[in-house]
C-alpha cells in the first residue's frame, strides 16, 4: 500500500519517524559521512542528530513538515535568528560527533559565511527514505514549502552537498549561487542556489 505523500504539519511527536526517516535518507550524504566516517554508528548517530535540530531548534523556530516518508524544515526571515542551536543543543550536538566536533563546527562557521545577506526563506533540509524515493515525497514537500515563500514574496536559499541534487533543485527554479568547499582534510564541497519567488 503506497505511504501518503502529501504534506502535513510536522509535531515534536513526529520525532522518532521523522529522525528514522532523516537518517536513512542521508546515510550516503557526502558531508554526513564526513561528519560520522563510522558506518556501523553512522545511522544511530544521525538519528539522534537529527532528533537534537528538530525537537530543539525548528520545531520551534521553523516550518516543519512531513510526508509519511519525507521531512523538510524551513525557516522564514524573520525566525533566521532564533533558528540556530542553544548551548545545550551544540553540547548535544558535540557528543553525537564526537572528535568531528570541531569540524561540525568549523563547517557550520563556514557555511554561515556564505549565507546570503537579503531577506529570503532557507530550505534547512530536505529528505525522504531511499525506499519511497520516486513516489513524490520530496517533490510534493518542496511544492509546499516553495509555495509559501512565493506567497511571502520572498526568495529561497538552500545548500546542497550532492551534486546530483542540483538538477533537481534547478527544475523547480533555483539557480547555482556559488560552490564552495567546508574546511579541513577532506572536506566536501557544498553548492548554494537561490530561488527567486514566483507570482
Amino acid at each position: 500500500m503506497p505511504i501518503s505523500n502529501t504534506p502535513r504539519p510536522a509535531t515534536a511527536d513526529d520525532a522518532p519517524d521523522i529522525s528514522r526517516t532523516l537518517a536513512l535518507a542521508f546515510d550516503d550524504d557526502p558531508m554526513m559521512r564526513w561528519f560520522l566516517p563510522d558506518a556501523a554508528s553512522r545511522e544511530a548517530a544521525l538519528g539522534r542528530y537529527f532528533t537534537t535540530l528538530f525537537t530543539r531548534q525548528y520545531v520551534h523556530h521553523g516550518v516543519c513538515e512531513r510526508t509519511g516518508a519525507a521531512a523538510a524544515f524551513w525557516v522564514a526571515p524573520e525566525a533566521q535568528a532564533k533558528a540556530v542551536p542553544d548551548a545545550e543543543s551544540i553540547e548535544e550536538l558535540r557528543r553525537i560527533l564526537g572528535d568531528r566536533a570541531d569540524l561540525f563546527r568549523d563547517a557550520v562557521m563556514t557555511a554561515a559565511g556564505h549565507t546570503p545577506q537579503e531577506l529570503h526563506w532557507s530550505l534547512a533540509l530536505i529528505g525522504a527514505d531511499p525506499a519511497a524515493q520516486g513516489q513524490g515525497h520530496g517533490a510534493r514537500l518542496l511544492r509546499s514549502g516553495l509555495a509559501k515563500a512565493d506567497a511571502a514574496g520572498q526568495p529561497v536559499y538552500l545548500e546542497s552537498s550532492e551534486a546530483s541534487n542540483l538538477p533537481v533543485y534547478e527544475h523547480f527554479g533555483f539557480t547555482l549561487r556559488e560552490e564552495f568547499r567546508l574546511p579541513g582534510d577532506g572536506g566536501p564541497r557544498l553548492w548554494g542556489m537561490w530561488r527567486e519567488p514566483r507570482t
